[in-house]
């Protein structure tokens, strides 16, 4: 069984920047694509970023271009987002997945939410 702690969620000013870390345990990390979903008060949840089992290939949701960055670090079994210039809209439950797919098999389940793991989620509030 795989278990993903989330972290590093909060309040920050509209403006400011946070960086989420996700702890993966029980089982290779460096097998697993990861990735990045949020889901805001009354909306569905939506992608938001995935990264490679090697980390050589990222992807991030179009509108987060430029201020998102997803990165992994093998050697710590951990993913993380950084975020910049947030703003209200990004007010949500961030959640950290882990998928044993491909990368090719895991994209096309993105918009599906269909990983196989889910951490429990953090929240972050982004206020004026």
């Amino acid at each position: 069984q795989v278990q993903l702690v989330e972290s590093g969620g909060g309040l920050v000013q509209v403006g400011g920047s946070l960086r989420l870390s996700c702890a993966v345990s029980g089982r290779t990390f460096s097998s697993y694509t990861m990735g990045w979903f949020r889901q805001a008060p009354g909306k569905e949840r939506e992608f938001v970023a995935a990264i490679s089992r090697s980390g050589s290939i990222t992807r991030h949701a179009d509108s987060l271009k430029g201020r998102f960055t997803i990165s992994r670090d093998n050697a710590k079994n951990t993913v993380y987002l950084q975020m910049n210039s947030l703003n209200s809209e990004d007010t949500a439950v961030y959640y950290c997945t882990a998928d044993g797919s491909s990368w090719s098999h895991a994209v096309s389940k993105f918009n599906s939410y269909d990983m196989d793991y889910w951490g429990q989620g953090t929240q972050v509030t982004v206020s004026s």
